[in-house]
């Protein structure tokens, strides 16, 4: 188990997503506000290096966000 503590997975939560022109994006500056098609009560995706590998919700206690995973999802054949 200890070959495994050196290894890296890029994790990232995804609670909702947006389209939007690039040149909306390139006046986006600090403080500015994306509108998601989600809101804080929908299920997020969970992916490690861009795959998805389960989805949870949004928990939040005092000044802490975190994620509670529900489900894991099943492996893709072509990722085993």
């Amino acid at each position: 188990m200890t070959t495994l503590d050196k290894v890296s997975v890029d994790l990232m939560v995804v609670l909702g997503t947006t389209m939007m022109p690039i040149h909306q994006v390139m006046r986006l500056s600090r403080g500015a506000i994306i509108e998601l098609d989600a809101t804080e009560q929908d299920e997020v995706k969970v992916l490690a290096n861009n795959l998805p590998i389960a989805t949870g919700s949004v928990v939040v206690n005092r000044n802490r966000i975190a994620v509670e995973v529900k489900q894991m999802l099943p492996k893709s054949p072509d990722h085993r």
